[in-house]
This record gives structure tokens, C-alpha cells and sequence, in this order.
């Protein structure tokens, strides 16, 4: 009998290791690592063993130069993110963030409960923090290509090359509504138009992968395999709407402009199962978006049923006080409340974790708070499978920049170029261009620049200036590719007008546009064509046939320079593969683009959209001419 006895502790400890699971003296058996078990039964045990301080731990995002292997396990940190520009080692492998992202979550791993973190990045136009990665055109560029499924396979393609670098998580995409180009974010928009972006919301299935069609609770994140990432819908919500189109300023909208025109991009992003929202830094009607319980609480997770978790914008609770951070505690109070999540505090984080931690203990922030704010972080780390599979490999390196992208984002050029004008009056049309010219010229300093046609948000936050920062295909590369070998291609970034008149060119094609720019920095009260860019197109045009390349986020004053061009084409900006611009130029692909902004005439006609009484733009919405293929 003591035999027998003393043998059925031993099977039982067998059998529960052989599930995959461990027994804790105190609590029994640790059911949320069992992966059999539905996602809700391994939430509410996970979060039954959890401390607070290892509750607000999840709740915690840090930048990754402050996650070491002590503050991750000491602190129980959740999340890890790399701000616009931060990586581990300038221009670095797949294999090298692949190391980084396994060495933090090592830390992780290491605390009691195991409760891996989850890595996110900002892939915005592909994934863009990374050398040598497949840059895709900005949104404003993909909203003109009015193909929702090609958007949604760069959102698979964005997928697979954030994975490749073991990351699982991606700050994309931005469903706002610009309503105001001089708002330096509008780039990040696919249009004015709500229903246009609605349907290019698609690209969170693209990320995340197509939800089950079986009957699943609205809202509920989704994640589709180790090829997917958990995708992010921001920034909730009016932050296109902003008075003057000031960055992080005041929406002032009545309730039915904010549900006509901002939120539908949030209901197509919850039919889609998208996993996390981020709440915008910007105001609705006077009230912060971070500190907005009625549209955060009541509207998106009570009302939607969101139960994904949301997350803030880098340091956005701080910026609910004037000036940011000056009454630290007010802010960490009214955002929890408010109802956010996930808490983006890349630097600060052992203020907010005590300031928190102080806040519950003294019942001003109650405990069902905490944990609803714990269990959508959990649910969304056991949907994506983040416990089965808690550290990255090596299975998808080889996506990274692969060819079979580069040739998506060269579609995606191709077919976002809006043809704005194709000949002067009573002339024929001057596009497509024949490859076999005697000479070309090609001016402008735009063409031979890779950081200007990839624009903010590449490599660097900011984005930044010439051809040694990732790799590509300028434009002026692309169209020595494309002519006949017979075809002497000239450059000449700055030409004089004696220069061009002087060497009897066949045509002059000109790129300019504005230079990179994300976020605040890019608001613009004139949006004026930036110097020298008047100039340049002056003397080519005025001395020869010329073409007209404009490169830049949103639509520009540029009514003045339009009688002298012979052809214009807004080319947004196209990202890395410039070959697709070469392919429309010369008819090896036609122009196809439909402009998803107004473009208007004057600056004092800003913001005009369509349907707005007296819109009297210079090319209207949904305008683009077309050509045909010639080759």
C-alpha cells in the first residue's frame, strides 16, 4: 500500500508534465501554458496567479535601449518597442534583430510566471526601420491605386518581413481621414474620403491573415500563424480632422461629422478582428483622445465590444497636461481610467509603474481596471500564439527585401502614379515617352535620391537624404534601366536654362518634391513647392519639352508652374522600387492612378474635400487620366 501510495504523486506530476504543463505547490496546475485550453480559461488562471506589480508590468511598454535583462525581469515588463530609427546596430541583419528581440525577451521569460513580452515596430510603409527592407509607397500613394486587394497583400508582404526580423507585432496601419494636407501625418492617410479608406483598412487582413468566416464575437483579436502579425488601427480616433491640420491639435467636429467621416475606418478594422487600437494624441472637441473614457471605454470596447487591448502613442499620456509631464500622476490616472491598455513610456517607466502601483493601493484606481486592462493584453499574446512560440527564429530571413516584394512594390508604384496633365492645349499627348530618344535630360533633386522618394519614416524617423541609407531603385537609376542603349541620358540636378536650350535635349523629365518629413515636422501653413524646385522646372520647361515628376506627400501649390509643363504626374511618394515610375513613363505600364485627395488651387482654399460647397479644386477628386500600354 505505501508503494502504491507513494506512486500516485509520481504519475500524476507525469501526467501533467507530459501535457505540457507544470503544477504549482500552492496553486495546482499551470493551465495557461496548456495550448488545448480555450484562450479565456488560460487568461482567467493566468491572471488569477499575478501580483499586481506583474500586472502592471504588462501594462508597460518600454523602448528597447532600456530593456536589459534585470529591468525585464525585475519590472515584468510586456512590451518592447523600437522608436522610429532605433536599432540594434546601424544597418543590421535579420539575424542580428532576431538576436536583440530573443536576448530581451530572455528577461522576460525569466520572471516567475513566464509571460513572454511582445515586441512592436512601426511598419508603416513596409518595414521601414530596417536596412534593406521592401519600402512601399506611403498611404496617400496607395489610396490612389483604388486597389484594395493589392494593398492587401503589401499588408502579407509587410508581414512576412517583419516576422523575418522576430518581431510580431506592427504599429499599422493608420486608418485616419486627412482632411487637411497641411496636417504633416496626411501621407500616413489613404484619402479624405472615409469610405475609401474603409476599404483600404483590408491591409490589416493582410498582416494579421483572414479571420475565420465561422461565427466568431465581434472584436475579438485574431492573429493567423507565425507568417502574421498583430496588426494596430490608429490613431483613435479624429486625428485628420485637427483645426488648421496641426499635429496633435483640437478636432472639432458635431457628433455626426465624427461618426460620418473619422470612425468607419474602426468599424472595418473590428469586422477585420484587428487586435490592438492606439489612441490618437489629438482632441476631440477639447477633450484628450488619452483621457477620453466616453470614446474609449464606452464607445470602442463597450459599445464595438473591442477586446483587443488599446494602446498609447510614444510618451501620449504625458501630453494630456500643458506642458507634457507636469502633472504626471493627473495623467496616469485619467489614461487608465480613461481606458487605455498598454502604456507606450519608452524612457520614464519605473515613475509610471510606482506612480500606478500607488494609485491602486489607495483604491483611486480600482482593481477591475487593472485586470480588464491584464486580460486584453493576455488574450491578444495567447491569440497570436505568443506563449507556444515566445522567441523568434530564423524561417523567414530570406523575405526580407526578397525579390518577389520588391516586384509588389513595384506594382504598387506603377499603379499609384496619377497622371495630372498629358500634353498642352491643341498638342498631342506627350506620355508614354518612346525609349529610343536621342537624348534625355534628367533634372531635378528628386531623381537620383533614394531617402527623398522614400520620404519620412524610413530608416530614420525623419527619413533622410541620398542613396547610402537602405537599398533601391531611384528614379533616374530606373529610367537608365528602361531607355534603349542608343538613348544618352543626361543628369543635371540643378540646370540653367542655357544648359538646356544649349544640347538640343528630345525631352526633360524633372523630379521634385518636398524633402522627408513625419509627424509635427511636417506641418506646413503654405505648402508651397519647395526650393529649388521653381526654378528647375522654370528653366527645363521654358527651354525644352518637359515632364514633370512631383514627389512628395500630399498635393502642393503648383497651379502657377502647370501651363508650362507639357506632362505632370504625381508620383506620392513611391518608396524604393522607382522602376515603377520608369514603367509608366515609357508605356511599359499605363497610368491608372485616381487622385484620393483634392488637390487644390490656392492655399487659402484649404481644407477643401469633396462634397464641401464651393469646391472649385485644380484637379478634383478622383481625377487621373489615363494611357496604354505601349511595350
Amino acid at each position: 500500500m505505501k508503494t502504491k501510495r507513494s506512486l500516485i504523486p509520481s504519475v500524476g506530476i507525469l501526467f501533467w508534465c507530459c501535457c505540457g504543463l507544470l503544477v504549482d505547490g500552492n496553486d495546482g496546475p499551470m493551465i495557461y501554458k496548456d495550448p488545448k485550453q480555450p484562450v479565456e480559461v488560460r487568461v482567467k488562471d493566468l491572471l488569477s496567479r499575478m501580483t499586481l506589480a506583474e500586472k502592471i508590468g504588462q501594462m508597460t511598454q518600454i523602448e528597447r535601449v532600456n530593456a536589459t535583462f534585470d529591468a525585464m525581469k525585475n519590472y515584468f515588463i510586456g512590451s518592447v518597442l523600437s522608436g522610429g530609427g532605433s536599432v540594434p546596430s546601424p544597418n543590421a541583419t535579420a539575424q542580428q534583430w532576431i538576436d536583440m528581440v530573443n536576448d530581451i525577451q530572455r528577461g522576460a521569460m525569466a520572471t516567475r510566471l513566464g509571460i513572454p513580452m511582445i515586441y512592436g515596430v512601426d511598419a508603416v510603409h513596409g518595414h521601414n526601420n530596417v536596412y534593406k527592407a521592401t519600402i512601399f509607397p506611403h498611404n496617400v500613394g496607395l489610396g490612389a491605386t483604388r486597389d484594395p486587394n493589392l494593398v492587401k497583400r503589401i499588408g502579407a508582404a509587410t508581414a512576412l518581413e517583419v516576422r523575418a526580423t522576430g518581431i510580431p507585432y506592427a504599429f499599422a496601419p493608420c486608418i485616419a481621414v486627412c482632411r487637411d494636407p497641411r496636417w504633416g501625418r496626411c501621407y500616413e492617410s489613404y484619402s479624405e474620403d472615409a469610405k475609401l479608406v474603409q476599404q483600404f483598412s483590408v491591409i490589416i487582413s493582410g498582416l494579421q491573415g483572414d479571420a475565420p468566416s465561422k461565427q466568431v464575437k465581434k472584436g475579438r483579436p485574431f492573429v493567423g500563424g507565425k507568417d502574421k502579425v498583430a496588426a494596430c488601427a490608429k490613431h483613435y480616433v479624429g486625428d485628420g480632422g485637427t483645426v488648421n491640420g496641426i499635429n496633435e491639435n483640437n478636432t472639432i467636429v458635431t457628433t455626426e461629422q465624427l461618426f460620418d467621416i473619422h470612425m468607419p475606418p474602426y468599424w472595418s478594422a473590428l469586422d477585420q478582428r484587428v487586435s490592438t487600437v492606439m489612441i490618437s494624441y489629438s482632441s476631440i472637441n477639447g477633450k484628450k483622445m488619452h483621457a477620453n473614457k466616453e470614446l474609449v471605454t464606452e464607445y470602442l470596447k463597450e459599445k464595438l465590444k473591442f477586446k483587443g487591448f488599446t494602446i498609447s502613442d510614444w510618451e501620449g499620456i504625458d501630453r494630456i497636461t500643458s506642458p507634457p509631464h507636469s502633472n504626471y500622476t493627473y495623467s496616469v490616472h485619467e489614461s487608465v481610467l480613461a481606458g487605455l491598455d498598454m502604456i507606450m513610456v519608452p524612457y520614464l517607466y519605473p515613475e509610471f509603474i510606482n506612480i500606478l502601483t500607488d494609485l491602486v493601493n489607495k483604491k483611486v484606481i480600482p482593481m477591475r481596471r487593472i485586470n480588464d486592462a491584464v486580460k486584453r493584453i493576455l488574450r491578444v499574446k495567447f491569440e497570436m500564439g505568443l506563449f507556444e512560440n515566445p522567441y523568434a527564429d530564423n524561417s523567414f530571413v530570406d523575405k526580407l527585401g526578397c525579390k518577389e516584394h520588391r516586384e509588389l512594390a513595384r506594382e504598387a508604384v506603377r499603379k499609384s502614379l496619377v497622371l495630372l496633365k498629358n500634353g498642352k492645349q491643341q498638342s498631342p499627348p506627350v506620355l508614354p515617352l518612346e525609349k529610343k530618344l536621342p537624348k534625355i535630360l534628367v533634372a531635378g533633386t528628386h531623381a537620383d535620391n533614394l531617402g527623398y522618394q522614400c520620404g519620412g519614416w524610413t530608416i530614420e524617423w525623419q527619413g533622410d537624404s541620398g542613396n547610402n541609407y537602405t537599398e533601391g531603385t531611384t528614379i533616374l537609376r530606373a529610367i537608365n534601366a528602361t531607355v534603349d542603349p542608343s538613348t544618352q541620358v543626361v543628369f543635371s540636378e540643378r540646370p540653367d536654362y542655357n544648359f538646356v536650350k544649349d544640347n538640343n535635349f528630345s525631352i526633360g523629365i524633372v523630379v521634385v518634391g518636398e524633402v522627408p518629413y513625419a509627424e509635427t515636422k511636417g506641418d506646413n501653413t503654405n505648402l508651397t513647392l519647395p526650393w529649388p524646385a521653381p526654378d528647375i522646372i522654370n528653366n527645363v520647361c521654358k527651354a525644352t519639352k518637359c515632364v514633370v515628376v512631383l514627389v512628395s506627400g500630399r498635393p502642393l501649390v503648383i497651379e502657377p508652374y502647370v501651363e508650362a509643363m507639357d506632362a505632370l504626374v504625381a508620383a506620392w511618394l513611391p518608396g524604393s522600387e522607382g522602376q515603377g515610375v520608369a514603367d509608366a513613363l515609357f508605356g511599359d505600364s499605363p497610368f491608372t492612378g485616381k487622385l484620393s485627395r483634392t488637390w487644390f488651387r490656392r492655399i487659402d482654399q484649404v481644407p477643401m474635400n469633396l462634397g464641401d460647397q464651393n469646391y472649385d479644386p485644380l484637379f478634383p477628386f478622383g481625377f487621373g487620366l489615363q494611357t496604354t500600354k505601349v511595350y
